[in-house]
């Protein structure tokens, strides 16, 4: 007996999880000592190119993606893309051995919530029923119901370009996240496609002569940019504290929203089938918003401390310095 695609699509978001969570660590180690040996990448530094670890995380991190686009194949979206929550669970907990950024308490509530909605889903989730060419996808793009969702996607990102980008992108979060997350429902459904149609090509029934597949792939690299552009402003001008939960939370919804609208994902499904799977999902993003909202923050310096930093080296890391404190104001003042 053969695994199932739910059992595939499942390992490889799993996988994917993995090498993504654990990318951001290698990456942040790379990047630290890149600084420790010359000019930050914050200040416009790129010794970290040189830096064995920061590529070390840059191939993990492509892997990880790859191994996310592949799941989709095998998997409706409604399983998939809440996964992607484990990555920030096995970023949160490397960084808390190999990094000594502490995980609260509050952070472990998190990362269990994580698991039990993931694990949730996972036992509720739809079994893929996958088109047998990518003429069948295009009937599913072009139904009514998922045409009206691209209409009112596009005409919103249209309006939160022209109209509320200039008057409330700096000031408002959601601005640059909405059409982060509304383009980022249309990449998946795309990239879905566009993985489908690989793999009945690679099966032997090749789908490269279909105006449709070239069509999906443009439609899925239009998308691309505009969710990096935008994402980009967003971490630019908010704190990604803020910007990853929310981005999170919007672009999981939507995306689960686009699927089932166009692949029918809950169709044949029972109602508590899908009332768990939704509860697994709201579990899951309960989860990710206390495991970011826990992250420790560096104490600011209590009031009338005088710090001295003694270093031979100015260009050292903070954990090589040496620090002398005096704490008690009424000292200095005698």
């Amino acid at each position: 007996m053969g695994v199932s695609d739910n059992v595939k699509g499942l390992i490889l978001a799993v996988a994917s999880s993995v090498f993504i969570g654990s990318s951001f660590i290698l990456k942040k180690k790379g990047l630290k000592r890149a600084g420790a040996a010359g000019i930050r990448a914050g200040v416009g530094g790129y010794t970290y190119l040189l830096e064995p670890l920061w590529w070390a995380g840059m191939v993990t991190m492509i892997v990880g993606e790859v191994a996310n686009f592949v799941a989709y194949v095998y998997s409706p979206a409604v399983l998939v893309t809440p996964l992607g929550a484990l990555s920030i669970i096995i970023s949160a907990v490397l960084a808390h051995f190999m990094l000594r950024e502490r995980l609260q308490k509050m952070g472990i509530v998190g990362c269990v919530s994580c698991v039990v909605g993931s694990v949730v889903i996972v036992i509720h989730a739809p079994q893929e029923h996958t088109p047998s060419s990518v003429q069948e996808i295009w009937t599913l793009a072009t139904q009514p119901a998922f045409l009206i969702y691209a209409a009112a996607t596009l005409s919103i990102v249209l309006a939160l370009i022209l109209h509320f980008e200039p008057r409330y992108g700096q000031e408002n979060v959601l601005i640059f996240l909405g059409i982060c997350s509304l383009m980022g429902s249309l990449t998946v459904v795309s990239i879905k496609a566009i993985g489908i149609a690989i793999k009945l090509t690679l099966e032997g029934v090749s789908q490269m002569a279909y105006p449709q597949t070239w069509f999906f792939l443009t439609v899925a690299v239009i998308c691309v940019v505009t969710q990096l552009n935008y994402l980009n402003k967003a971490l630019d001008t908010f704190s990604a504290a803020i910007v990853s939960p929310v981005y999170y939370v919007m672009f999981t919804t939507l995306t689960i929203i686009a699927s089932a609208i166009m692949f029918k994902d809950w169709s044949g499904q029972n109602v508590s089938s899908i009332a768990s799977e939704i509860c697994g999902f709201i579990t899951v993003l309960s989860g990710t918003i206390i495991l970011h909202a826990t992250k420790e923050q560096e104490p600011p310096p209590a009031q009338g401390t005088v710090t001295w930093y003694i270093s031979g080296d100015s260009i050292k890391s903070f954990e090589d310095e040496h620090l002398i404190t005096i704490c008690n104001s009424d000292v200095l003042e005698q």
